[in-house]
């Protein structure tokens, strides 16, 4: 069976390989001369630091898990063995615990960049979507290595995150006793957790294939928005791409080896470094970092909703909060489907770029509100955020959908790129109407 033209290899080793599987054909097909626009910045290369930042955590993952002991009465200690007597084992728990935080920086810009220059639109709204689904396997994934250390806030995390699906109607109850393997976060939970944690990131690999697929059948956007018209509008990925992802990755890297090797800690909480306990609750139980915004949101509903006038309740404020936090992501899923508007770039749509540094400054307040107690000014804050949260989704999108201006666009991408007169701006100031 053919699978259409083959390229010719000077190697001998190679070309033996690939005329039998052509791996090195389609290889360069996919990244070598694949046709990429060529007016990317630099926010297109956190496609690729993710990637490598997912290569590091199953590499390091894999190793930590052959010395790891998924025992209540072991755990907290294999840990610390880890740390002091492995070879090397302090600088692979550091990296792989630092690692997931820079992977969700990286994935979080990732998200910011396809909203900001409209890359969830037709015809790549089943992108977006895989990719929403991979932020919530990295969640899932998260989560449960989190609870694997077995310190203070690893229990206790678990124990309120798990026991929210108690709220669910009818199956609540059932679904928290399979998580917890019995009747409390114990040895059966931590086993289940372990075994998870180290099977998603394999099907997170799978997710991520068909995310990379979908790219390379719908083709990459670019921060004008604008469709490739052909060779004069794009460049072959390698060299050009491949040398400018290279660089991001180097710096961001650099980064990343800072907080490795000078500031381990200090993206964690230090309750963790003490052994859990169940019998002595933490005085404020926070989440990593990363999940804050959407805590905040689990704790921004504190009321009831039910019939005016009655005594009946429908949804509790428990239920509400699972509701929401987990409505907050479906907003991102249906996302593509809410944004109608026929310019896909903010940097064409003035009113749209307001409101969604507007949204990304929220989402930084939810996250300050989910670290802090839920009591007194913060609980409104929080309130207040939430509902910015869904009204961005919910009604600014439908209200500029139908009121903002569209504006005119540049001919083609090289004509912005290539010509002096032709600059974005002045498409930006001088387009009006449709």
């Amino acid at each position: 069976m053919s699978s259409g033209p083959r390229e010719q290899f000077d190697n001998p080793v190679i070309e033996w390989v690939d005329s039998r599987l052509p791996i090195f054909t389609l290889m360069n097909k996919e990244y070598g001369v694949f046709p990429t626009p060529k007016n990317f910045n630099y926010f297109w290369n956190f496609g690729a630091i993710a990637m490598v930042l997912l290569v590091t955590m199953i590499l390091t993952g894999i190793v930590l898990a052959m010395h790891y002991v998924p025992h209540p009465d072991m755990a907290f200690d294999s840990v610390e063995r880890i740390m002091r007597d492995v070879n090397y084992g302090w600088l692979l728990r550091y990296m792989h615990a630092n690692g997931a935080s820079f992977f969700f920086i990286a994935v979080y810009i990732h998200i910011f960049r396809g909203m900001y220059y409209g890359s969830y639109k037709q015809p790549r709204e089943l992108l977006w979507i895989l990719g929403v689904v991979i932020l919530l396997i990295m969640m899932a994934t998260a989560f449960m290595g989190y609870v694997l250390p077995w310190g203070q806030m690893s229990l206790w995390g678990a124990t309120v995150i798990t026991n929210l699906f108690s709220a669910i109607p009818l199956v609540g109850d059932s679904i928290v006793t399979l998580l917890w393997g019995g009747f409390s976060v114990s040895g059966a939970t931590l086993n289940r957790f372990f075994a998870l944690h180290y099977l998603l990131p394999f099907v997170l690999v799978a997710v991520v294939f068909l995310h990379v697929w979908a790219l390379h059948v719908t083709g990459s956007g670019n921060p004008l928005g604008v469709e490739a018209k052909g060779k004069q509008d794009t460049l072959p990925f390698h060299p050009y791409y491949t040398m400018k992802d290279s660089f991001g990755i180097v710096v961001f890297l650099i980064i990343y080896a800072a907080f490795v090797f000078f500031m381990p800690n200090s993206l964690g909480h230090p309750d963790n470094y003490i052994p859990a306990n169940p019998l002595v609750t933490p005085a404020h139980i926070v989440p990593e970092w990363y999940f804050l915004p959407f805590y905040a949101i689990l704790r921004a509903i504190t009321f009831d909703i039910g019939i005016p006038f009655t005594d009946i309740t429908i949804i509790t404020a428990k239920l509400g909060g699972v509701l929401a936090m987990f409505g907050s992501i479906a907003m991102l899923i249906i996302f593509p489907f809410l944004d109608r508007h026929p310019v896909r770039s903010a940097v064409f749509r003035p009113w749209y770029r307001v409101a969604l540094l507007a949204f990304v400054a929220n989402a930084f307040i939810l996250g300050v509100c989910g670290g802090k107690p839920a009591e007194g000014f913060w609980v409104p804050l929080s309130q207040i955020s939430t509902l910015y949260y869904f009204a961005f989704f919910l009604v600014v999108i439908p209200f500029l959908n139908k009121k903002e201006p569209v504006m005119k666009l540049p001919p083609s991408i090289n004509d912005a790129v290539l010509d002096d007169n032709i600059k974005a701006n002045a498409y930006f100031v001088a387009g009006k109407v449709k």
